[in-house]
């Protein structure tokens, strides 16, 4: 009987340990998002053909790339443009996905039917498939790329807050503002919709993640920034035929994007975790 609590104790600390990994990367991910230039060793885009291809060093702690350029500046600056995408489509994602989940909910059924229905075609491809399909539709381009993972990721949040709308306006407390005579419509904003916004926020954090993925594969297929801009993925093409002559340049915006990735991942999941234990 003893073990269950000693094995429960051992999860708990190491989902602080990881939740503290996670933090702190996402600390250094924020801050050269935010303030690249106090973190950035070089112009990102001042090219030297001579340095060009240089191994990591204590002059270019990531090494150069085929142009000379320094490849740590370029990782530092590039944080900015592909966590901003990921940042960007999720909210906006979430605002859409929780209006026309909560309109949805209250919707007559057939609206509702047609509703769900479009929204269930849409989850049976792959986020990424979805947003590559936005993109051959309305064109290469940051901008562009930054709409297409929205809408991919628009379907999930529409699913989930509809869900939540449903559940909880059928809670007690709601129940009892009806009576009571408060409008349907201050309900629904006072009572229901902060729940609904609870729960979707815990799954954006995870979908942060997602959407830093989406949109630095799209970017890796050439259909969102183009050179010298720097961006991981666009970093992470431009380095995939010099694997094996310098992999330094692919290598550290790949472990800069699956970094961020995870820790986003961890800390999403986290708070899920948590989200459910104060349920149960």
């Amino acid at each position: 009987m003893s073990v269950a609590p000693g094995r429960s104790l051992t999860r708990r600390r190491g989902r602080t340990v990881a939740l503290s990994v996670a933090g702190a990367v996402l600390a250094i991910i924020a801050l050269a998002a935010v303030a690249p230039g106090l973190v950035a060793t070089h112009d990102p885009l001042l090219t030297d053909v001579r340095a060009a291809l240089q191994p990591p060093s204590a002059a270019h702690w990531f090494g150069t790339d085929q142009s000379g350029r320094d490849v740590y500046s370029r990782v530092v600056f590039g944080a900015g443009r592909s966590v901003g995408i990921g940042l960007l489509a999720t909210g906006l994602a979430l605002v859409i996905g929780v209006v026309a989940g909560s309109l949805t909910a209250v919707a007559p059924r057939l609206v509702d039917t047609v509703a769900m229905r479009i929204v269930d075609v849409l989850l049976a491809f792959p986020e990424f498939l979805v947003a590559l399909l936005v993109v051959a539709v309305l064109g290469p381009g940051p901008t562009n790329v930054a709409l297409a993972v929205t809408i991919a990721a628009v379907p999930v949040y529409i699913r989930l807050a509809r869900a939540q709308t449903r559940t909880l306006a059928a809670a007690e407390y709601v129940e009892a503002a009806r009576i009571s005579g408060v409008p349907a419509a201050l309900v629904h904003v006072r009572h229901v919709l902060p729940g609904v916004l609870g729960a979707v926020s815990v799954l954006a954090t995870i979908g942060v993640g997602t959407s830093i993925l989406a949109a630095a594969g799209l970017s890796f297929l050439g259909l969102g920034p183009t050179e010298p801009t720097p961006e991981w993925g666009l970093m992470l093409s431009a380095g995939r035929n010099l694997l094996l002559q310098a992999p330094w340049v692919a290598v550290f915006p790949g472990l800069a994007i699956t970094a961020t990735v995870v820790s986003v991942s961890v800390v999403g999941r986290t708070l899920r975790a948590r989200t459910e234990e104060r349920g149960a």
